[in-house]
């Protein structure tokens, strides 16, 4: 039984001041985890409790699909992420270090490499597959910007999994019955949470789905549609974009001269005002960044967006991994762009880069710079005018946007990020070599599937969506213990209260008793609503009419029972729900 009078823990009335969201603020106030360093954090007895729950019910339903745990370092050589190429595009993500000898390490931000060094190394025939493994490690990641508490720090703890098949009809069924594990760990974890379409960024591979908990406080933003099924981040949403024309049946381009027209809304002004119907959105706007590439080299890139909308910078940097996006001011260095009247009429000659959105399609017309000091042109046409180099979900999503498959309004919302599942394919297997024996008796390719849960991370957002005013309110499955049992008065009360403690205990119950004699009942009771039991029993000053309150901390309801039912029914109440 834990005791509050020799518990590990100290609660605390003030707010950390580096807290920016409830998660952050409640676990270190209620004494859950502590500061280390930016994005590093200590666990102290109750968060390791809960940390240790979240983890086994993850690992009760991978067990539950076949999944087999194992366990690898995380201290790794150099060379298995040299060979796929990620000790480079990791950039300056990775934390690397160099053993006394001058050998490379790094500490593993995730283990793809080593899962499949390690059924190559096992396996050699289809009759060995399929085959799921999956670990529980700490993973690391140098974050430029650590924030949040554990929702985004340096060291986590995740799930990580990996299936291996012989064909791409196998892959699509461990890649759903992860996915069915998935939804059965959530449900379970008492989350709300949205399953996504997402991009697949350095992993690769073909299908994406993210596993979002709905919270305001949430970094990734996603669109649904409330008619139909669809719902993306919004780096994968989709662009319900206009038919494409004949580039030839558009007017012929235009060059008009436009003064003193520094914004969107200035320029639509004085073409509307010269005869020419239209508005923002018939405008295109060119955003100029640069991308620097992991090895730290630097590319000129254009992005072309409709003129009513912002470029989502996110969004083009998850299409363009593992490059980053930075900010581009040096115009001096490209004389063949005019600040403020860029066309794309010119990139090819220039050997500019050249993205668009989605809704620039080909044989569509747009107002856009003519390359010359206070000059625009009109009917400037994709695909008889200019080219780009590809496609890219760069303008910014809006609430009530068109459903890219049923017309219907999107709504926007945000959430954290608890889980990622890939159809990875044949990315890793490929830089390895992972072949086996097929039955035809030729080598065979194998297929991979990568499937990923944030564990400490899933505390945090659990967190983000069960508190309230007063404190954290654990859904039952993951609270560290059963019952929080306040004993709020001294003689015949502490006797009692020590008394039905251990009788729960006994019938199998986890109890956390508050037997602390120096602490006023107001004191153990803002503590037990800071701490977040489901249940808590109060033996206090209703002992002398023969009843103990049991309070349901979710709800707030609280109810007298008669002390010799008390056990029987704080059981019932802990195995029935």
């Amino acid at each position: 039984m834990l005791r509050m009078s020799t518990l590990f823990l100290r609660t605390l009335r003030e707010d950390p001041a580096d807290a920016e969201v409830p998660s952050h603020r409640l676990l270190v106030r209620a004494g859950y985890v502590r500061r280390v360093a930016p994005g590093i954090y200590s666990w102290l007895p109750l968060g390791l409790k809960v940390l240790g729950n979240v983890a086994a019910v993850i690992r009760e339903e991978m067990d539950a699909i076949g999944a087999q745990e194992v366990q690898f370092p995380a201290l790794l050589p150099r060379e298995p992420y040299e060979q796929t190429g990620r000790w480079t595009e990791y950039g300056d993500g990775l934390f690397r270090l160099k053993d006394r000898k001058g050998n490379d390490y790094l500490l593993g931000p995730t283990h793809e490499e080593l899962f499949t060094l390690m059924v190559k190394s096992e396996y050699s025939s289809y009759k060995d597959l399929p085959v799921s493994l999956y670990q529980v490690q700490t993973k690391y990641r140098d974050e430029a910007r650590p924030r949040a508490g554990i929702l985004r720090g340096r060291e986590f703890l995740m799930k990580d999994s990996y299936s291996f098949d012989l064909d791409d009809e196998g892959l699509a069924a461990s890649y759903q019955a992860h996915r069915d594990a998935y939804v059965k760990i959530f449900e379970r974890l008492g989350l709300e949470y949205k399953i996504v379409s997402a991009v697949s960024g350095a992993m690769g591979g073909s299908a994406s789905e993210e596993f979002l908990a709905v919270a305001p406080t949430g970094e990734d933003t996603y669109v649904s549609c409330s008619n139909c099924d669809y719902a993306a981040n919004v780096e994968a949403a989709q662009v319900r974009a206009p038919e494409a024309r004949d580039p030839q049946s558009q007017p012929p381009l235009e060059v008009l001269d436009t003064p003193d027209t520094p914004t969107i809304d200035s320029l639509v002004e004085l073409l509307r005002s010269k005869g020419y119907d239209l508005t923002a959105a018939d405008t295109l706007k060119n955003v100029v960044v640069q991308l620097k590439q992991p090895t730290g080299e630097r590319e000129l890139l254009v992005i072309g967006v409709p003129g009513d909308r912002e470029v989502d910078l996110k969004a083009v940097e998850a299409n363009v991994f593992p490059a980053e996006v930075e900010p581009f001011d040096d115009f001096a260095k490209y004389p063949g762009l005019v600040r403020g009247y860029i066309g794309p009429q010119v990139f090819k000659d220039h050997k500019i880069r050249f993205l668009v959105d989605p809704r620039i399609t080909p044989g569509s017309a747009w107002v856009t710079g003519a390359n010359e000091p206070g000059k625009h042109a009109v009917n400037v046409v994709m695909g008889r005018d200019f080219e780009p180099d590809g496609v890219v979900p760069a303008a910014e999503v809006r609430e009530g946007d068109a459903c890219p498959v049923c017309g219907s309004p999107l709504a926007i919302d945000r959430g954290i990020e608890i889980g990622h599942v890939f159809q990875l394919g044949r990315k890793f297997a490929d830089a390895f070599g992972l072949d086996v024996l097929g039955p035809q008796g030729k080598p065979v390719r194998v297929t991979m599937g990568a499937y990923g849960i944030g564990v400490s991370r899933a505390v945090a957002a659990i967190a983000e969506q069960a508190h309230d005013d007063k404190g954290l309110v654990w859904p039952r499955s993951v609270a560290p213990v059963d019952v929080h049992v306040v004993i709020a008065g001294q003689g015949e009360q502490n006797e009692v209260g020590g008394r039905v403690a251990q009788e729960l205990e006994d019938a199998g119950l986890k109890v956390l008793l508050d037997d602390r004699h120096k602490v006023s009942p107001g004191v153990a009771f803002k503590d037990a609503e800071l701490i977040g039991t489901p249940t808590v029993v109060v033996v206090g000053k209703a002992l002398a009419d023969g009843v103990i309150e049991i309070r349901d901390r979710k709800s707030g309801n609280a109810r007298t029972v008669p002390v010799a039912d008390v056990v029987a029914e704080v059981v019932r109440e802990v195995r029935g729900s």
